[in-house]
């Protein structure tokens, strides 16, 4: 494999190239490392990891195609759409700045974000998402790395902002994967994170779904707005978008998703946190 060149100062890199790699969880105390980074592990160690991980891999490498094509559908557009105004509006990229997107899949929400100028870093667990969002993101300032974002790969500070959408849903340990979050976040950046809502419509019928099909949803944990302020020791900003059904008709649904703003609801199908690191 052919070694991109890296898009963030080599030095952040050092022994993190080449860009398609695992690691392992650094040691560190309470909440954030101090002092210190991640590190590559030897062969071995990267296999009992692969083997710890396959079960979570597995999950989403028959995905990217099935993922990118519910997009195109006229309810899945609109949700793209405002699942996107809600992350820009907490993440608020800027030109030049080093975002790291931690779950990144196929890139979907990612584009957005490159759009403003940033340079991005997409990580996520499953090798065949990631190649999709290489080929998609051909040509911008993108990077890929396989990786858990529960032991994320970089040392402390290394990123201007930190995204993580839809990924948490497969992580038991949330706090864990919010401290890695903000461990490798500079002072004075932000760090936001989306999930699905435990309090909207959509998470009854996607785990009664899950139950009759065996599908993707089966592992998730849904988060509830509060649920997901608990996991930062800071205080936060939450919002929730998504408030219509699959059922609803286009039209219909941008006035239901209107209402839901207007009247700050806290039953969206999509919660998004924003914090800023202090």
């Amino acid at each position: 494999m052919d070694i991109p060149t890296p898009i963030i100062p080599t030095e952040l890199f050092h022994s993190y190239l080449p860009s398609i790699l695992i690691t392992t969880k650094s040691p560190r105390g309470e909440g954030c490392a101090k002092g210190r980074s991640d590190h590559l592990t030897p062969p071995e160690t990267n296999d009992k990891l692969r083997m710890m991980n396959k079960e979570r891999v597995q999950l989403f490498d028959e995905w990217p195609e099935a993922y990118d094509r519910w997009f195109t559908t006229p309810i899945g557009s609109l949700v793209r759409k405002y699942e996107t105004e809600l992350i820009l509006n907490l993440l608020s990229p800027k030109q030049g700045e080093i975002i790291l997107d931690a779950g990144c899949g196929t890139g979907m929400f990612t584009l957005d974000i490159l759009s403003s100028g940033s340079k991005v870093i997409g990580l996520d667990l499953s090798l065949p998402m990631l190649k999709r969002a290489e080929k998609k993101l051909k040509g911008y300032p993108f990077q890929i790395v396989l990786a858990d974002m529960l032991h994320l790969p970089f040392p402390e500070s290394s990123f201007d902002k930190v995204v993580s959408v839809t990924a948490l849903e497969f992580v038991e340990d949330g706090k864990a994967a919010v401290g890695e979050l903000f461990r490798v976040t500079k002072k004075g950046g932000r760090v936001v994170l989306a999930t699905l809502n435990s309090l909207s419509p959509w998470a009854l019928r996607r785990r009664v779904e899950a139950k009759e099909r065996h599908t993707l949803f089966e592992k998730a944990i849904f988060r509830s707005p509060d649920e997901l302020c608990s996991l930062a020791s800071v205080e936060g900003l939450v919002k929730t978008a998504i408030h219509f059904q699959t059922e609803d008709d286009s039209g219909r649904a941008v006035e239901i998703e209107q209402d839901g703003k207007r009247n700050n609801l806290n039953t969206g199908a999509f919660v998004a946190a924003g914090w800023e690191k202090l």
